[in-house]
């Protein structure tokens, strides 16, 4: 499925219809360049689970955990690991196999963890449509 965003607000509110219809154990893996509004679809999503603490981006802690919606949420920013292998060292199949919900923004890096159920969301620019224009692609 693609999406076309022509603004943050768009991108955080296709987020927002993703959280609303996630459900316990689904895993979305987030990918795209700096500054493409992964978290800001991060946030949208959060939002539509219900979450109501804020929401950053995991980019020192690897992960954040919120358990103030109607399912766990468990939100990774894995930009600094250098190896899929790192995840290890946090539990991370711990998250991937609960009941809640994991959100992985840069999840190329470690896409060969990523369980094969995961919805792969890929956030593109295209300056050439305007400098807030974002192209978002969907595959199961």
């Amino acid at each position: 499925m693609i999406y076309e965003m022509l603004n943050a607000d768009d991108t955080e509110r296709l987020g927002f219809e993703f959280g609303k219809k996630a459900k316990k154990g689904d895993i979305f893996s987030l990918t795209g360049d700096l500054g493409v509004g992964k978290t800001v679809f991060s946030k949208g999503f959060a939002k539509g689970m219900g979450i109501i603490s804020s929401i950053t981006s995991p980019s020192f802690t690897l992960i954040n955990e919120y358990y103030d919606g109607r399912l766990p949420f468990f939100h990774f920013d894995v930009y600094r690991l250098s190896n899929a292998e790192q995840l290890y060292d946090i539990g991370y199949e711990d998250y991937f196999y609960s009941d809640g919900v994991c959100l992985i923004e840069w999840a190329d890096i470690v896409k060969e963890l990523i369980p094969n159920n995961s919805v792969w969301i890929n956030i593109k620019k295209n300056l050439d449509k305007g400098e807030d224009y974002r192209l978002i692609e969907v595959c199961k």
